[in-house]
């Protein structure tokens, strides 16, 4: 079974993050939430999530994907989370799916996996990440194994890339269905 991680912190965006998670596992794609700053973590809209790992725990190895929710200020405290930047390389390095929504490639960028790529990111953002190639007005961008999404209405294409990534094309086509996305 592919196996994913979603950060948590403090800020995250909701429908970036649970909608996620939610697509990924009716993907049969095994998630594991990991929270940076305890249990549980706040959404930008002051939802409390209880994680289910903290960050330290978690190892690179251990996944098929790392995903990066946006939000402020979420995409900044996973972007100031020296764990974060340090599994996001890791994963990049071993050829993973390294993923970002909204904000969130700022944590990509510090981890300098955006160097020369191409990705997005929520427009007026793109200042945050300097190293990529920024296209604007574009939901999902795909540059080998770097995914980023555009923002909150980016997220089920977002979401729905991971899982054609993770588990293929049909079984993504099959939640997209089951959804009543397509």
């Amino acid at each position: 079974m592919k196996k994913a991680v979603v950060f948590l912190a403090n800020g995250f965006e909701d429908i970036e993050t649970l909608a996620t998670v939610d697509i990924l596992r009716r993907g049969g794609v095994d998630v594991t939430t990991a929270g940076v700053t305890g249990d549980t973590v706040t959404s930008s809209h002051k939802v409390q999530v209880l994680s289910d790992k903290s960050v330290s725990n978690i190892n690179a190895a251990d996944f098929d994907a790392v995903v990066c929710p946006g939000g402020m200020p979420g995409a900044t405290n996973l972007r100031d989370s020296d764990k974060v930047v340090s599994v996001i390389k890791e994963a990049y390095d071993a050829g993973k799916i390294v993923a970002a929504i909204c904000a969130a490639p700022m944590v990509l960028e510090k981890a300098g996996v955006l160097q020369g790529k191409n990705f997005t990111m929520y427009p007026g953002m793109e200042s945050h990440a300097p190293s990529g190639n920024y296209k604007n007005n574009v939901y999902v961008v795909q540059d080998g194994s770097v995914i980023t999404g555009a923002g909150p209405a980016a997220t089920f294409e977002f979401a729905l890339t991971l899982v054609s990534n993770l588990q293929g094309k049909e079984i993504a086509d099959q939640v997209a269905q089951g959804m009543l996305i397509k």
